[in-house]
C-alpha cells in the first residue's frame, strides 16, 4: 500500500510539474483588433487592417520569438461609428483585460475612445490615423500611420517644382475630424508654397453627386485640385472632375488616405496622375517587405496597401516591446518599452517611435500610373 501511495504521489507530482510548465507554455496575451469592417468607407481600411494584424500574429506565434507567450487577437468591427468604438474599448479594457488594442480605423473613433485607454493605461497602436494630435491624447497613444502634415508638405514641393503649379483649388470632409485637419495641413502647405486658394468646396460623408463643387472649381481653372477625402470619396471626386471637363492638366493631389487599391478599382482612367504621399509603397525594395507582401498575399488573395503594412508594423513592434517587457503584467513598463521601440525590422524599413510616440518614418511622394501608387519621379 505504501509503494502504491507513493507512486500516486509521485505521479501526481508529475501531472503537477507538467501542468505548471503546460500553463506558462500556454500563457495567452490578449490583444484587441479594433478595425471597421463594414460601415461604407471606414471599411476599405479596416478589412486590410484586420488582415495584417491576424497575419502578423499567426507568424509571431509560429516562431517562438515570445518565448512562453502566445498572442490571442480579439477583433471587433466599430462599423466607422464612434459611438461603437467607445462601447468596444470599454468591453475590451473593462472585460476582456487586453494589454494592447491596434486601431481605431478612423481618427473621428480614437479621438472619442483614446482617452479610456489611456485612463486604463492601456497602450493603443493606431495605423491608420493621420490627423494631428492622435499620439497627444495620452503618453499610451502611439501610431504607426504617419500624420498628414508628414507626408503632404513633401508631395506639395514636388507638385510646385515639377508643374509649377500656382493656384489650387480645395475639397474637404467638412464632418470627419481627420479630412478637416487634413485640409489644415493643405491650407497651411499652400500658403507657405505661395500657391493661391481660388475656391474652397466642402462635402459630407454619403455624398456621391459632386457636381455643384466640381462645377466651382472648373470655373475657378485652378492648376491643381487638392482633396481631404477617404478614397472613395476622393476617386468619385476625381472621377466626376474628368467627367465635367475639368482637363488633364489640372493636376490631382488627395491626403495619403486617398492610398488604396479601392481607390485605384473606382477612380479608373481617371485616377492617372493623381499624387498623394505615404511611408510605404508595394514596390519598397527590402527583404522584409517583400516577405510581408508574399505572405499576405498568399493568405488573402489579393496585395496589401499602406495601411496593411502601417498594422503589421504595429504588431510587430507591441510583439518587440512585449519580449523586453517581459510581459504584459506591468503596463507602464509594457508602455515604455514600446516608447523606446528602436529600428526594428519591418515592412516601412528600420522602424522607430519619437518621443512623441510617432513612427520615424521617410515621407514619400506616389503618383497613381498604369494603376498603381508607385514612387512619383
Amino acid at each position: 500500500m505504501g509503494n502504491l501511495i507513493k507512486a500516486a504521489a509521485a505521479t501526481a507530482l508529475a501531472l503537477g510539474a507538467f501542468t505548471s510548465v503546460s500553463a506558462v507554455a500556454q500563457q495567452m496575451v490578449k490583444v484587441g483588433i479594433v478595425q471597421s469592417t463594414s460601415g461604407g468607407s471606414a471599411a476599405i481600411y479596416g478589412t486590410v487592417q484586420k488582415n495584417a494584424a491576424e497575419l502578423a500574429i499567426e507568424q509571431i506565434n509560429a516562431s517562438g520569438q515570445l518565448g512562453n507567450l502566445k498572442l490571442e487577437g480579439m477583433h471587433a468591427d466599430d462599423a466607422g461609428d464612434r459611438g461603437q468604438t467607445v462601447n468596444i474599448f470599454q468591453r475590451m479594457l473593462n472585460r476582456d483585460k487586453v494589454a494592447v488594442i491596434f486601431g481605431p480605423s478612423l481618427s473621428n473613433s480614437m479621438f472619442a475612445a483614446g482617452p479610456l485607454a489611456q485612463q486604463a493605461r492601456t497602450p493603443v497602436i493606431a495605423s491608420s490615423n493621420t490627423a494631428s494630435g492622435i499620439p497627444a491624447i495620452g503618453t499610451y497613444i502611439f501610431r504607426t500611420s504617419p500624420p498628414e502634415s508628414v507626408t503632404f508638405p513633401g508631395v506639395l514641393q514636388f507638385a510646385k517644382e515639377k508643374y509649377k503649379i500656382k493656384t489650387a483649388a480645395q475639397i474637404y470632409g467638412i464632418d470627419d475630424v481627420s479630412m478637416k485637419a487634413n485640409y489644415e495641413v493643405h491650407k497651411a502647405a499652400l500658403q507657405k508654397e505661395g500657391i493661391k486658394v481660388l475656391t474652397t468646396e466642402t462635402l459630407q460623408k454619403g455624398d456621391v453627386d459632386y457636381s455643384a463643387q466640381l462645377t466651382k472649381i472648373k470655373a475657378a481653372n485652378p492648376d491643381a485640385i487638392v482633396i481631404s477625402a477617404l478614397a472613395e470619396e476622393v476617386a468619385n471626386i476625381v472621377r466626376q472632375a474628368r467627367q465635367l471637363g475639368i482637363p488633364q492638366a489640372t493636376l490631382l493631389i488627395a491626403s495619403n488616405s486617398a492610398i488604396s487599391p479601392k481607390f485605384i478599382e473606382l477612380a479608373g482612367p481617371a485616377g492617372e496622375g493623381l499624387l498623394a504621399g505615404a511611408g510605404w509603397f508595394l514596390d519598397f525594395d527590402s527583404p522584409a517587405n517583400k516577405a510581408f507582401i508574399k505572405a499576405y498575399s498568399a493568405k488573402f488573395g489579393s496585395e496589401p496597401d499602406s495601411y496593411a503594412a502601417y498594422q503589421y508594423t504595429a504588431v510587430l513592434a507591441f510583439a518587440d516591446a512585449l519580449k523586453r517587457a517581459g510581459g504584459a503584467g506591468d503596463s507602464a513598463k509594457l508602455r515604455d518599452a514600446l516608447a523606446a521601440t528602436k529600428d526594428i525590422d519591418s515592412p516601412l524599413g528600420k522602424f522607430s517611435f519619437t518621443s512623441d510616440r510617432e513612427p520615424v518614418i521617410q515621407a514619400k511622394v506616389l503618383v497613381v500610373k498604369a494603376a498603381k501608387f508607385v514612387i512619383a519621379e
